[in-house]
């Protein structure tokens, strides 16, 4: 299934529905206002939250966490060495981890776990400017990939943000 984002819109106080390519509003992404963190809550359609993203607030590198229900399912960083390319890892709670690459500012990188690649993020699929897609394979787990892409979103502005 394809998903519609707008680019650069996850920023505090901001609120964005996440739509299917034809359309169908899924997720709406609210950004909290009047939080000591940078926070989102993911809710479907019918309000219910079904993940919380928080910026961690003391952490040698940038990470944000994804939770459920008031557990962390996953943490988002960036990777520290990475030669040639900038990397985000996901680590999940239950042990597994994803990797995330490719080119961040242009929206076009992968989500893979274990080398099998499980969501795609494109701007190439659409004309709008300032609108990109995501690629999750059916067998996924979508708000979590959409969680990790708001994720890998707001960190690459925040970083883009302090290099101006």
């Amino acid at each position: 299934m394809r998903y519609l984002l707008r680019d650069r819109m996850f920023s505090i106080g901001d609120d964005f529905w996440i739509t299917t390519e034809h359309g169908e509003k899924v997720f709406l992404v609210d950004g909290k206002v009047l939080r000591v963190t940078d926070t989102f809550e993911l809710k479907d359609q019918q309000g219910y939250k079904v993940a919380v993203i928080k910026k961690k607030l003391v952490s040698i590198r940038d990470a944000m966490k994804i939770e459920r229900d008031g557990e962390v399912v996953a943490t988002v960083k960036k990777k520290l060495f990475t030669p040639f390319r900038d990397k985000y890892e996901v680590n999940l709670a239950d042990g597994r981890e994803y990797e995330v690459h490719g080119n961040f500012l242009d929206h076009e990188f992968a989500v893979e776990e274990n080398g099998h690649r499980i969501a795609h993020v494109s701007r190439k699929w659409f004309s709008f400017r300032d609108t990109y897609g995501i690629d999750i394979q059916d067998d996924q787990d979508v708000p979590l990939l959409l969680s990790v892409a708001v994720c890998v979103d707001h960190m690459q502005a925040a970083e883009h943000e302090t290099k101006l």
